[in-house]
């Protein structure tokens, strides 16, 4: 099967952590044998829906991953970038027929909480891009069956 092309969109908000998040990422891509096509820097993850969508417009990306940490503060405004970013980003999924994972950390989450999730977070959001381009590719590529037994698309 062919490789996988992707590209990552990273938030700089947070970058201590985010830094770190992409270190991981990059090493479970590299596992995986993804062909990492394009890193590209947003301010933060409030940002990341606009550059995934230039991702995914080019015909040599297969899939799109975000790494990204929203840590609480004395407001409601972690909530509202969370919520939006994710919401925004399943719509540029299903509008571009390409996987995007969410490799988001929060909302309401502390510091502490964010470097606990440091490691699982990106590695799941390369695994989730990877299965779900392989599992898009196989379905594109059945015929339709004869609706006598079902087809099974995993891995």
């Amino acid at each position: 099967m062919e490789r996988i092309r992707a590209g990552i969109v990273v938030s700089e908000f947070n970058k201590g952590i985010t830094s770190q998040m992409l270190a991981v990422a990059l090493n479970q891509a590299n596992k995986a044998n993804l062909q990492l096509k394009y890193i590209c820097y947003v301010p933060g993850s409030f940002d990341m829906p606009l550059m995934v969508e230039e991702l995914l417009k080019r015909k040599d990306i297969d899939a799109a991953i975000t790494i990204g940490a929203i840590i609480k503060g004395e407001t409601r405004h972690d909530s509202i970038v969370a919520e939006n970013a994710a919401r925004l980003i399943a719509d540029l999924s299903l509008k571009y027929g390409k996987p995007v994972s969410l490799g988001i950390s929060g909302p309401d989450m502390t510091v502490e909480q964010a470097k606990d999730r440091i490691e699982i977070v990106p590695r799941r959001a390369v695994i989730a891009a990877v299965c779900m381009t392989s599992r898009i590719r196989k379905l594109r590529k059945k015929r339709m069956p004869n609706f006598k037994k079902a087809v099974t698309i995993s891995d």
